[in-house]
């Protein structure tokens, strides 16, 4: 990653020692690697406690990080709602992000002083339908590669400011993503400006499968009640001890499934695709993930709950672009579940070094626990908060400056074996903040696996899920 990318990101804002300051001039680089290798000791004291879980009550508002404060607080709103139908083209300008990923429903921020763009987003935002299009950009076999599937971003809030000194104009842009679309062709304008001819694709929905065979007996018959509900029979003693509990299922003849006797297809077949046991599957993994997590927090729409899945995976651009690509939420959830059972570790992607295992995952912000934030360079960095991280060294010194989240100073964080930037620790500036402590790590620095106890601890052992 270039170092303009994580600017100002890092620690070169360090005020001079209070000693001599010949001695700190001289002896500069000394110092910086007497700092990565105090991290180093105080990173080990956090694997020792790898796996236990901080206290629950928090005092941080949750919905600092999701409102991007960071930005300002005077910042235009802009009102509207732009629907496109499905499988309409239109050409869009188009902001390509390395190493981004704009889901519908989600928020992305943009902060530009490039002029191109800065001028692209003032046409978009005095626009009608003040919509652009968001493509994520890699770099592979010495070319960059526009992704083909990409979301529609409208914009909600915006800041336009001009540098005195320069002159140079700048842009700051809250967006939402809204629909998928499917990038056609795309071209570049004289003026610079990225078009793209885009197609909107259009989300299926499977409904009740067995609707028409269910006979209207079996509708009366079915409870309408939790199928997979238990009765729990307790033993007690005449002291109010607890001598035995037994959980009993109740055994119903008949249920919303019973009719699938009557098709070519068993029960378990229709089950597979049934999008109420699919949403209850999807949140009790996440429960996994993170303990403190209420699924009654969760959207309970299966196409809104399949994107707030897709978004907050801690996945790669190819996973990631795989689950955008599908056109049905049932099938998206069917995918990212399978992807939940099989990861239990994230790794660091260039070097598969373990860093940190799923069920340290937690949300520090009210949109989930991987959210897209920028920093004043104008990259884009979706970030992952973690409880606890092995394998990792910290570089340079605390800071306060354009923190994402506040009343907390962040320290760059990298992998100790290939120096690859893996993201920040984040560390509270006052005692009265919980968490005290938490880690934000970059999607793209990670990568999924599945843990070996039978290989070396600090190295897992790990494939990328499909």
């Amino acid at each position: 990653m270039a170092e303009e990318d994580i600017l100002p990101l890092l620690a070169i804002n360090i005020p001079p020692d209070d000693d001599d300051s010949s001695d700190s001039n001289s002896d500069g680089s000394h110092a910086e690697e007497m700092d990565e290798n105090m991290a180093d000791e105080e990173d080990d004291d956090d694997d020792d406690v790898e796996g236990a879980k901080p206290s629950e009550s928090r005092s941080f508002d949750q919905a600092l990080p999701s409102s991007h404060s960071y930005l300002g607080t005077d910042l235009e709103e802009i009102s509207g709602r732009t629907i496109l139908d499905d499988d309409m083209e239109i050409e869009l300008p188009l902001v390509t992000l390395p190493g981004t990923i704009l889901v519908p429903g989600h928020i992305i921020p943009l902060y530009s002083h490039n002029q191109h763009e800065v001028a692209m987003l003032k046409g978009v935002v005095d626009s009608p339908h003040k919509t652009f299009g968001v493509v994520a950009l890699r770099y592979e076999e010495h070319r960059h590669v526009i992704a083909s599937i990409g979301t529609t971003a409208e914009i909600y809030s915006v800041k336009n400011e001009m540098h005195e000194g320069s002159g140079i104009s700048t842009i700051t842009v809250l967006a939402q993503g809204r629909q998928r679309f499917e990038l056609v062709n795309y071209r570049r304008t004289i003026t610079g400006v990225l078009l793209g001819q885009v197609k909107i694709l259009p989300e299926t929905e499977l409904g009740d499968m067995l609707e028409g065979i269910r006979p209207p007996m079996h509708c009366r018959l079915c409870s309408p009640g939790n199928e997979d509900e238990e009765d729990v029979k307790v033993a007690m003693d005449k002291q109010g001890r607890i001598l035995s509990c037994v959980r009993m299922r109740p055994k119903r003849k008949v249920n919303r499934f019973s009719c699938a006797i009557y098709t070519w297809w068993p029960p378990w077949v229709y089950k597979m695709y049934d999008a109420e046991l699919l949403m209850k599957r999807i949140k009790m993994e996440l429960q996994k993930w993170d303990v403190t997590l209420q699924p009654n927090k969760l959207p309970s729409d299966c196409t809104k709950l399949s994107y707030w899945v897709t978004q907050n995976l801690p996945v790669n651009d190819t996973l990631k672009l795989h689950l955008l690509s599908i056109n049905s939420a049932v099938q998206r959830l069917r995918c990212a579940l399978g992807i939940m059972e099989k990861c239990s570790v994230l790794c660091c992607h260039r070097c598969t070094r373990e860093v940190t295992s799923m069920s340290s995952m937690f949300s520090m912000s009210v949109s989930g626990p991987l959210s897209a934030y920028v920093n004043p360079g104008g990259h884009v960095h979706e970030t992952v908060t973690v409880h606890h991280v092995k394998n990792l060294s910290l570089y340079g010194r605390p800071s306060t400056e354009h923190s994402w989240f506040p009343g907390y100073a962040w320290t760059i964080a990298q992998c100790k074996r290939c120096s690859n930037h893996m993201g920040w620790k984040f560390t509270a500036t006052r005692k009265d903040l919980q968490p005290q402590k938490f880690w934000g790590l970059c999607r793209t620095s990670l990568a999924p696996g599945i843990s070996d106890p039978d290989e070396n601890p600090d190295v897992a052992s790990w494939t990328p899920v499909m």
